[in-house]
């Protein structure tokens, strides 16, 4: 027997546009959305995220922000360039920060809180999807970068996997996800031939 396993869930681009375009007044709520998208555009893991200090935001050689930082689980160095969303997350939480003696970029709360305000965000944008934290890394892989056509190797370095083959189950999710696309196409073919059959007068 063979099975197919496709455990990696992450968020569709409109699931993201969902969740980004969602204000909540509950201050909890908005900071652990934001700190979510944060990941979603960086693939950067929770603990990665807890850590990361403002000394790892460095101009790179194409002139803009990137950061730099090593994989705790791996201790594999990751260079990952900060996208214009995340950016902007970085300098309004700079912004909020003033005055607080704290060398960490962003306001995290513990790993079992987040996950459980997540799951009141999912909620609130009617995703029904079991969402953790680790989902926007997944969400980076597949939406952000191999949906928009970023080559696997540049996912594999941007995620700091040891192995290519780990980062090609986010593929093989993609491929599994293009198909069922290909099949809602086709029936959409399908239809509008239908339609279009010449009436027999």
């Amino acid at each position: 027997m063979k099975f197919d396993k496709y455990d990696r869930q992450y968020l569709s681009e409109r699931e993201l546009e969902l969740v980004e375009n969602t204000y909540f007044k509950s201050e909890r709520l908005e900071r652990v959305k934001d700190i979510f998208i944060f990941s979603c555009y960086t693939g950067l893991s929770y603990i990665d995220v807890k850590q990361l200090t403002a000394h790892q935001i460095v101009k790179g050689i194409d002139n803009n922000y990137w950061i730099y930082t090593k994989r705790e689980k791996t201790n594999e160095i990751v260079k990952v360039p900060i996208l214009p969303k995340a950016l902007s997350i970085i300098d309004k939480y700079k912004a909020n920060s003033k005055g607080i003696n704290s060398e960490r970029l962003l306001p995290l709360y513990s790993n079992q809180k987040t996950n459980s305000y997540l799951k009141e965000i999912a909620k609130a944008c009617g995703i029904h999807k079991n969402i953790t934290f680790h989902v926007a890394r997944h969400t980076f892989a597949t939406t952000v970068l191999l949906s928009n056509g970023v080559p696997i190797e540049t996912v594999s370095k941007l995620l700091g996997h040891t192995k290519l083959s780990t980062t090609q189950i986010y593929a093989r999710v993609l491929e599994h996800k293009i198909s069922e696309d290909i099949q809602i196409l086709l029936e959409r073919f399908e239809t509008k031939k239908q339609k279009q059959l010449p009436s027999v007068r």
